[in-house]
């Protein structure tokens, strides 16, 4: 074997064994506490932001401040917030606190019992803070100043607040009993003040500039005074319209930009109608609303009515209404008896999907709609756009575009079973004829979509290897890749799947050019003719330098002429993160702005300012937020977690070697903060695919969903290793042992790491792989494998029952990696699964396999712990009632980070071994004792 070392230290400032006071190490009673920015924004003015501290679990904190970090309200509990389009107010909810909601829980409260969220509107320049409680929704226009909220107890005058309790408890009770399946609507000019209300409203809509708010109205039964319909109420003049009367379910309320026009999906049938199909209704606000496409109508498909459930949107110049239509549900025959009929699904081998995939998607399925088009103004014409046949279409951004996209892999979808994708057919529809033009006519592997303004269908060919454009003016399509004469598609592709394209960046306006990736460079393609230029000038490739962009401006869908862009970059080599700028017109070379041992997140820049809000982080700092105007000179805004500084943390440096046959290998070295070079260390190595690139990545300690909690074990004296991994096909198992144990073998080459005492974790992919290692060497004192595969041969036929879709495709064409059917190479199956070579395990081993897995077969844990078990060897399987392939609930994610800290303790530290691995836990026991208190053993 040949291996060789090298560790590329200096990434961090400080020495990893320089003299400091004792720190205590991590345990799990920390988690709780630490902290992590969210829903961060920044106003349109670019002069205030807004961001919430969270904790793991408890309440949280939103901060609003000005860009300078001058802190005008810390609101307890704040959530969802947003500013105003004219930056004069912030607007959020206020959640109940978490011990309320927990006590609710323990008493097992009814939902309308629970402790309800609040309300504010903060004014940042004049420093009031307005609370509304008990609100369960709000909307802020778009681009006014326009609230329009729902709250289950009424908004009481200042009046009444002087009122005799009884009075106002009067008032209270009788507005309260017209809520009862509505709820009361306030509807308040932030500007102006003096809010409306209305009662026993479901539903609302506050037009793009805030001019109108259209809502429905449900009166309970037996109330006088409260009419059921839809209303829309004029904000400017405070008056009351009803624009269709009558019980009923109102749904996908919509304006059109200018406020001009309304439309909405109805039905007022009786409540116990076995069938109600909906009806599209449309008002200039001249008078009621009329109906626009009613069930049945002409031109619609017998039998099909709009749907409640396809979305309703007007095109941006007010001339088109978007809508869905759909075949009518047939009505459940209520003369059935439930216990006396068959209840069963039954599989065909013709069908499209297979059963479990049908059923998972059944609640999609039923409220499925297809696209359809109609011009209110011009006497309600009305055009299918999709159907059937094609049943995705997809609108531009723009969506004035007279063509909508149109996707279909019909007759196509049996083979997902073993591609794992489908051969598409894309069409372009016009929104004014229906007339349909086919893109690709004998179909392709490829995902399609619609440039900006509609001009274009892009499209990467897996097959071609190649981005192509069709031009809907011309009807011609465009090799994109021709001219560039780069290769867009992953370079490192190691599975035998056709290679992923590195993506795309964005559009300019008028769909004037594209923005594609390959590896490393972005490249300016206009679509019409194909023209290529390569933006980044190759500094990317020359320097391994992976450039990448986002527009950084919510809601705008292009690049403008002018615009100035912010390039993320990456340094392949070291990992450090940065950013370089360009003009979208210039010729010159990307200019350097930072480039640094951090992580930057993406960029988000005010609407009206050349502002940006970030966050930077590093091992040793969490990601806290910025704001800048150039990435030199910026402003911390948050300072979270600084409790760190009390507890042992971590460093982490690459590490470099060659593998047994040559490969050149990359991983991260974790090492404690006080790692002393004179001690030897325990090591704990965890892989997934490949993992280096995030060197730089804040590791908070948290509860695990399975994975190794790097911070946690690095704090109380572990070294923690993950190599990247490299695949040849065919030998997932072998590429496995090829990098992770000769990279193990490397380290252990340094004095300062227990070569005796070293564990592997993995999850999932990782998971398999640990299965797989331990059958190869004995040099692994303990294993923890979740969710692993170990028998490939009966894995091959099962089910991803979270999406129902068959396991073959995953064998053959992705990460399992094996390139052939199990009847083609049975060989192959058989060399890579565990299973077949448990007798040679002779490292101690903890199984996660949940019974509510749905990526990997439970039974897969079950077949490598029972085998095991009959072999006498030590196994352990932890199976989480009711839980997912990661565990989701934090009370099972506390739980498992625990033993995994215990296990590992006992094997690789001598601790004495928990209750659970000395003796388990009786099923009698179950829910009385958990077995986590220490035994006296040892095993060193």
């Amino acid at each position: 074997m040949r291996s060789s070392l090298l560790l590329l230290t200096g990434l961090l400032s400080a020495p990893a064994f320089a003299q400091q006071a004792p720190k205590k190490p991590l345990d799990h009673s920390v988690y709780d506490q630490w902290q992590s920015v969210a829903g961060q924004r920044i106003s349109h003015n670019g002069k205030y932001v807004l961001f919430q501290v969270k904790p793991q679990q408890g309440d949280g904190t939103l901060y609003l401040k000005t860009a300078g970090n001058q802190t005008l309200r810390q609101i307890s509990r704040g959530d969802s917030a947003v500013f105003s389009a004219d930056s004069k107010y912030a607007v959020f909810s206020i959640s109940p606190r978490y011990q309320d909601v927990r006590q609710a829980r323990i008493k097992k409260k009814k939902p309308d019992q629970m402790p309800k969220d609040s309300l504010g509107i903060y004014g940042l320049s004049t420093g009031k803070l307005t609370k509304y409680a008990d609100v369960k929704s709000f909307q802020l226009a778009e681009e006014g100043t326009v609230l329009a909220f729902l709250a289950t107890k009424p908004l009481l005058k200042d009046t009444l607040k002087k009122a005799p309790v009884d009075t106002v408890k009067k008032i209270t009770d009788k507005l309260l009993e017209t809520q009862k399946g509505g709820a009361i609507l306030t509807i308040l000019n932030l500007e102006k003040g003096q809010p409306r209300t209305f009662e026993a409203v479901t539903d609302y809509k506050v037009s793009k500039s805030g001019n109108k708010v259209a809502f429905a109205v449900a009166a309970p039964k037996g109330n006088k005074t409260v009419r059921s319909g839809l209303f829309v109420f004029d904000v400017a003049t405070g008056n009351l319209r009803q624009l269709s009367a009558g019980k009923g379910t109102y749904k996908n309320l919509a304006f059109d930009d200018a406020g001009k026009q309304l439309a909405f999906t109805a039905e007022k049938y009786p409540e116990k109608a076995l069938s109600k199909p909906f009806t599209l209704y449309y008002s200039d606000f001249a008078d009621s609303a009329r109906v626009l496409l009613a069930p049945s109508a002409n031109g619609l498909k017998k039998g099909w009515s709009p749907s409640g459930f396809g979305k309703v949107l007007f095109s941006e110049n007010g001339e088109k209404l978007f809508f869905g239509t759909a075949p009518d549900l047939i009505p459940q025959d209520t003369t059935l008896v439930e216990f006396e009929h068959a209840k069963l699904d039954i599989w065909n081998y013709k069908d499209d999907y297979l059963q479990p995939m049908q059923l998972k998607n059944l609640k999609k399925e039923l409220q499925r709609s297809y696209l359809a088009v109609a011009y209110p103004k011009q006497g309600g014409k009305y055009i299918q756009l999709a159907d059937e046949y094609l049943q995705d279409a997809y609108m531009a951004d723009k969506k004035n575009a007279e063509y909508v996209l149109a996707v279909t892999d019909t007759a196509n979808r049996v083979a997902m079973q073993w591609q794992g994708n489908t051969m598409k057919r894309a069409y372009l529809v016009s929104t004014r004829t229906g007339e349909r033009v086919a893109i690709n006519p004998k179909g392709s592997k490829s995902r399609f979509q619609l440039s900006p303004g509609g001009q274009y269908a892009i499209w990467y060919d897996y097959n071609a290897k190649g981005w192509f454009a069709y031009s809907v003016a011309d009807r011609e399509t465009i090799n994109l890749a021709a001219k560039a004469k780069v290769d867009f598609t992953d370079e490192e592709n190691d599975s035998p799947t056709d290679p992923q394209p590195y993506g795309i960046a964005a559009w300019t306006k008028n769909d004037d050019a594209v923005l594609l990736y390959d590896r490393y460079d972005i490249w300016k393609v206009d679509p019409k003719t194909g023209a290529a230029s390569n933006f980044t000038n190759g500094v990317g490739r020359q320097q391994k330098l992976r450039f990448r962009y986002e527009i950084p401006v919510a809601k705008q869908d292009f690049i403008e002429p002018k615009d100035e862009l912010w390039l993320q970059v990456q340094d392949e080599t070291t990992k450090q993160w940065g950013y370089y700028k360009k003009n979208i017109t210039s010729a010159k070379a990307p200019q350097r702005v930072t480039l640094v041992p951090m992580a930057y997140s993406q960029l988000m820049q005010a609407k009206n300012a050349d502002v940006f809000l970030y966050t930077k982080t590093s091992v040793q700092n969490p990601a806290d937020l910025y704001v800048s105007r150039n990435l030199q000179k910026e402003t911390k805004l948050s300072n979270i977690n600084p409790q760190q500084k009390d507890y042992n943390w971590f460093t982490a440096e690459l590490v470099h070697w060659t593998t047994p046959k040559g490969y050149a290998a990359t991983g991260v070295l974790y090492k404690p903060e006080n790692f002393d070079p004179n001690k030897k260390y325990p090591m704990v190595a965890y892989f997934y695919e490949k993992v280096s690139d995030g060197l730089y990545r804040y590791n908070a300690p948290a509860p695990t969903p399975s994975r190794l909690d790097i911070a946690m074990f690095a704090s109380n004296g572990y070294l923690v290793f993950t190599p990247d991994i490299s695949y040849t096909i065919g030998e997932p198992g072998a590429s496995a042992v090829e990098f992770v144990n000769s990279g193990v073998e490397a380290l252990k080459k340094n004095s300062w790491v227990d070569g005796a005492h070293i564990g592997i974790q993995g999850q999932s992919w990782g998971g398999y792989q640990v299965a797989y290692l331990i059958t190869q060497t004995p040099m692994y004192a303990a294993a923890w494998a979740g969710a692993p595969v170990v028998n490939m041969t009966s894995a091959y036929g099962g089910i991803r029952w979270e999406s129902g879709m068959s396991r073959q495709f995953q064998y053959e064409r992705t990460q399992s990696r094996l390139g052939a059917t199990l009847w083609e190479n049975q060989d192959l199956y058989i060399r890579n699964s565990p299973l077949f070579y448990l007798p040679k395990v002779e490292t101690p081993v903890v199984i996660m396999a949940n019974d509510a897995d749905g990526a990997v077969p439970w039974y897969q844990g079950i077949e490598m712990f029972t085998d095991l078990r009959r072999l006498n060897k030590p196994v352990w399987l932890l199976q989480y009632n009711g839980e997912a392939h990661n565990l989701v609930k934090r009370e099972n994610r506390k739980d498992i980070s625990i033993r995994e800290l215990q296990f590992f303790d006992h094997y690789l530290k001598g601790a004495p071994a928990p209750v659970w691995l000395e003796r388990g836990v009786p099923a009698v026991e179950k829910g009385r004792n958990w077995g986590l208190e220490t035994s006296t053993s040892s095993v060193r």
